[in-house]
C-alpha cells in the first residue's frame, strides 16, 4: 500500500488559492496509480455542478453529494475505497467534534483522506472544523491566492456584496482575495460606505 495509507492531507487557504485544484490533482494521481478513490462535496455547494467537484478554473471531478461526515462514513463503509477526498469541508452540517470523530474512523481503516477547506470566513475568523483538523493533519498545505489590490500573497477572502450571513456561496462576483493590509483597508472603506448609506 502507498506511503499515505491512513494519513490525512489538508489543503487550506483563502478562496481562489488553489485548494480544490490541489485536491483534484491528489485524487487524480491516486486514481492513475489504480487506487480506489471516492470524492465527496457538501450538498449546499451547487455553484458549478451538482454532481462534481469543480475548481474555479473549471476542472471537474465526479463526487457524491453529502450533508454530513456521517454520510461520508456510511458510503466509505459500504464501498471500501482506499482514498477519500472531501471538498469544502467547512460546509458539512455536523459539529466539528463529529466530523473529527468520523474522519478518525476512516483513517483507522487505513484509508487516505484528502481534504480541502477554507481556513477563515469573510470576517477573518477561522472555520471551526478546519481549525480543529489542521493540527491533526499528517500533511498540511497552506495555499495563497494573489491579492487583487497589490499582488502580494492573499490572506483572506473579502466579501464584496452586502450580507451578514457567515456562509454566502459565490465566486469572483462576490469575493476577492486580499492580503492582510489590503483587507483591513477594504473593511475600513466598507464601514465608511455603510455609515454613509444611513444618511441617504
Amino acid at each position: 500500500m502507498h506511503q499515505y495509507k491512513g494519513r490525512m492531507i489538508i489543503h487550506t487557504g483563502s478562496m481562489f488559492s488553489g485548494k480544490t485544484s490541489s485536491l483534484e490533482k491528489d485524487l487524480k494521481r491516486f486514481s492513475i496509480a489504480n487506487y480506489k478513490v471516492m470524492a465527496f462535496k457538501p450538498i449546499v455547494d451547487k455553484r458549478y455542478s451538482h454532481k462534481e467537484i469543480v475548481t474555479h478554473d473549471k476542472i471537474s471531478l465526479k463526487a457524491q453529494l453529502v450533508e454530513s461526515s456521517s454520510d461520508i462514513l456510511k458510503e466509505v463503509e459500504k464501498n471500501s475505497p482506499q482514498v477519500v477526498g472531501i471538498d469544502e469541508v467547512q460546509f458539512l452540517k455536523d459539529k466539528p467534534e463529529e466530523v473529527l470523530k468520523n474522519i478518525e474512523k476512516i483513517l483507522s481503516m487505513g484509508i487516505t483522506v484528502v481534504i480541502a477547506g477554507l481556513d477563515m470566513d469573510y470576517t477573518a475568523h477561522p472555520f471551526e472544523i478546519v481549525k480543529e483538523l489542521m493540527p491533526k493533519a499528517d500533511y498540511l498545505n497552506k495555499h495563497h491566492a494573489v491579492c487583487k489590490k497589490c499582488g502580494a500573497d492573499a490572506w483572506v477572502s473579502h466579501r464584496k456584496i452586502q450580507s451578514d450571513k457567515r456562509v454566502e456561496l459565490g465566486a469572483v462576483e462576490e469575493y476577492e482575495p486580499l492580503c492582510r493590509t489590503c483587507y483591513k483597508e477594504a473593511i475600513r472603506v466598507d464601514k465608511l460606505n455603510k455609515n454613509q448609506e444611513k444618511f441617504i
